[in-house]
């Protein structure tokens, strides 16, 4: 498989951690995909978009236990 960015042939699967914004909330979801080595390109398949999918509607519902590792400030001049 070529990259289809950089024609890379360097893609290899990669622990990622996918960021989902839930409200002003963004919650990081590790997932294992192919990522080009050269550029960072990523590819879904359709079981994880499905997946991200899911769990989104599940962050949403609140239905998933999170665990506060930092915070992000807003700057209100």
């Amino acid at each position: 498989m070529k990259c289809i960015i950089c024609n890379g042939e360097n893609i290899r699967k990669t622990n990622i951690n996918e960021e989902m914004k839930i409200g002003k909330n963004i919650v990081c979801l590790p997932i294992n995909i192919p990522v080009c080595t050269t550029c960072g390109e990523k590819y879904y398949d359709r079981r994880t978009i499905q997946y991200l999918e899911t769990e989104e509607k599940r962050l949403k519902e609140g239905k998933v236990p999170l665990n506060e590792v930092g915070k992000v400030l807003e700057y209100n001049n």
